[in-house]
């Protein structure tokens, strides 16, 4: 049985998985239960774990995982997936093509994405990824991308990891997107519309933000799920 706050937290860990395909931060979750320090969410966190509703990934900063969801959140849903698929970014292992009920899609992987500094864009795919196909949007098109850097890891984005991108030249803010910048290096980070300004801001208090005209960054895709390989 889970007090109400514990509730609140796991249905907000799970719907915003559901919207971006990763965990909140810890402030992020502080935030919306309105508790005062992120101690309370550690308690919280620590007590889901203990009763098998999450998983925290080790050696991963705000990298969760969600095993089971009582009946009061999956009963008011379209159903539960897990968005961090583990296993080899190019030959999906059973338990992976396991997660959906609905068919699964191989999409490209067009090269890296720096999660950092920002490095020439590549246009061009080198090799492919199946990915299930409820991480997907109904409509449009996606691609992958390999993560380069660490800027991203507090939002649970490691080196290493393949993004699956929702193609698409809008986003909204706090939304993750893939951003090109000055027309030749493409970044992820996630998009803060201030005026005619546009800020891309990491995840990671090492990285500072980078604010640009808005005519110096155009957006070509939203985060929408992600694939780590252990």
């Amino acid at each position: 049985m889970l007090t109400r706050k514990q509730l609140d937290l796991l249905e907000f860990i799970h719907n915003r998985m559901k919207r971006d395909g990763i965990p909140p931060s810890f402030d992020e979750m502080k935030d919306a239960l309105n508790l005062r320090s992120k101690s309370g969410i550690h308690r919280l966190i620590t007590a889901l774990e203990e009763r098998g509703f999450i998983r925290r990934l080790a050696h991963r900063a705000r990298a969760l995982e969600i095993i089971r969801l009582p009946d009061s959140i999956e009963s008011g849903g379209t159903g539960f997936s897990p968005r961090v698929i583990e296993g080899s970014a190019t030959t999906p292992p059973r338990a992976a093509m396991a997660i959906s009920s609905v068919a699964s899609e191989t999409l490209p992987i067009m090269g890296r994405i720096a999660a950092g500094t920002p490095i020439e864009a590549i246009q061009h795919a080198t090799h492919n990824v199946t990915v299930p196909g409820d991480m997907l949007h109904n409509s449009g098109r996606h691609y992958a991308l390999e993560v380069k850097g660490d800027s991203m890891i507090e939002a649970g984005i490691n080196d290493g990891d393949v993004v699956i991108i929702h193609e698409q030249t809008d986003a909204d803010n706090g939304d993750i997107v893939v951003a090109l910048v000055e027309g030749h290096e493409a970044t992820l980070k996630r998009l803060r519309k201030r005026g005619s300004a546009i800020a891309l801001e990491a995840a990671n208090p090492a990285y500072e933000t980078r604010v640009y005209r808005d005519d110096q960054v155009k957006v070509q895709g939203k985060l929408v799920g992600l694939i780590r390989t252990y």
